[in-house]
């Protein structure tokens, strides 16, 4: 009985379908087909995969976004996936711009050796605390346009309106806006100015609230899987620095390299 041939498998990833090529150990192109993203749709692509041959690697594009769920899926059943960054741009200038063809592109860069990378599985408690984030990163985006928008409405109010609030401090404008009766004349400018500020008011302690939520659920996760260094450094601000998230930053160890760290306080301090 013959052994089945080695092939690497390429997949050009988008919100609705996925495009996937097959290619064996010499860059020839074996077959492409594309498969809904839907976990029947993941499940036919693995088997597509397999009635090929033995699959040594896969090749994919958008591993952190439209390919992040295909990827764990296929990591989840021992195929090894790499990144690819974009499809090969020699082949889009011979060939033109298609899925298929970006999809044997990216099989082809892992073949060659152009494509090394390793992509994050995107799950555990990390991953966890990633999706956290993002609604406080936006509460807090929101949160500070609020504030804007209300400084700027007192800047250009009546002059009653402005002197009686110029002078506050954040906190106290807003809980004294929040706390206001502007009035039922809608008709004049103060009356509509006071009634703005006291919705903007009350939109920005609800983001404050949403926050807040965030914060304490940020804890929890952080503190069962975080070094605990993290959050003294921090002052146990549960808004993480970006070291320990992925960020880019100049190292503090000894190393004094830059470095990339999923969590914080991988090396020790001098």
């Amino acid at each position: 009985m013959s052994q089945p041939i080695e092939v690497i498998g390429g997949i050009d990833t988008h919100t609705d379908l996925h495009q996937a090529a097959v290619i064996d150990t010499i860059g020839r192109h074996l077959a492409t087909e594309a498969f809904p993203t839907t976990p029947t749709g993941y499940r036919d692509l693995l088997e597509w995969l397999h009635s090929h041959g033995q699959v040594l690697v896969v090749g994919m594009e958008g591993t952190g976004s439209f390919g992040a769920e295909l990827s764990r899926y296929l990591h989840t059943n021992q195929i090894t996936v790499i990144e690819v960054d974009r499809p090969d741009r020699r082949a889009r200038r011979a060939a033109g711009k298609s899925d298929p063809i970006d999809a044997y592109a990216a099989a082809t860069a892992v073949l060659a050796g152009r494509a090394t990378g390793t992509p994050k599985h995107r799950d555990g408690a990390v991953e966890a605390i990633r999706g956290l984030r993002v609604v406080r990163a936006s509460a807090v985006k929101a949160r500070t346009q609020t504030i804007n928008q209300i400084k700027s409405l007192i800047i250009t109010a009546p002059a009653a309106v402005r002197e009686a609030l110029r002078s506050l401090t954040t906190t106290e404008l807003v809980r004294r806006l929040a706390a206001s009766r502007p009035g039922t004349d809608l008709a004049a400018p103060a009356t509509a100015v006071k009634l703005a500020l006291k919705r903007l008011a009350k939109h920005y302690r609800h983001l404050s609230e949403e926050i807040a939520e965030a914060d304490a659920d940020l804890r929890v996760l952080i503190t069962r899987t975080v070094n605990p260094l993290v959050l003294w450094r921090s002052s146990m601000r549960p808004a993480p620095r970006r070291s320990w998230l992925g960020g880019r930053v100049r190292s503090r160890s000894g190393c004094g390299i830059r470095t990339r760290c999923v969590v914080g306080g991988c090396c020790r301090s001098r």
